[in-house]
């Protein structure tokens, strides 16, 4: 069986998932809501998943629940990095960089400190742009993406 990925239609549905979910208008209330739900819907999971959010550098909601570790708050940490550098959720990032032909290192940037994998997610306000990032680490990659994305077309519908 052939599971190449066509990253080109997966850029272009990252795309579509970035435009789609963007609040209205954000706030800790809100993260803390929203932190909440993702908790509660990684949960139907065997495995425990981390979450954090933050709002214009800092973090509002962090949760690391039973089965994580520091090791979850490293990959929080590098998946955040790289929405916030690129603007798009890391799924998007690393499908743009397989669509160009690059590698991390072509780019410049040290694989200890980013990660191009699905799993962050930028939190935009419609009208406004990026103010803050969503990360959740725990899952297969892929997951972790639809962890945030599944979680959000519930929230904003």
């Amino acid at each position: 069986m052939n599971t190449a990925i066509d990253y080109a239609a997966l850029a272009d549905q990252c795309a579509a998932e970035e435009e789609r979910f963007q609040f209205e208008s954000f706030s800790r209330q809100d993260a803390l809501k929203l932190g909440l739900k993702l908790a509660e819907t990684a949960r139907e999971y065997d495995i425990g998943v981390a979450i954090e959010i933050t709002v214009n550098g800092l973090v509002v909601f962090r949760y690391f629940p039973e089965g994580t570790t520091a090791d979850n708050g490293l990959w929080l940490a590098r998946k955040a990095r790289t929405v916030t550098l690129h603007g798009v959720s890391s799924l998007h990032a690393m499908a743009n960089l397989e669509v160009a032909g690059e590698t991390v290192e072509d780019r410049k940037l040290d694989p200890r400190e980013y990660a191009f994998c699905g799993g962050g997610f930028p939190l935009m306000i419609r009208g406004v742009g990026m103010v803050g990032v969503i990360a959740v680490s725990g899952l297969p990659h892929l997951e972790d993406h639809a962890l945030i994305t599944d979680t959000l077309e519930e929230i904003l519908g």
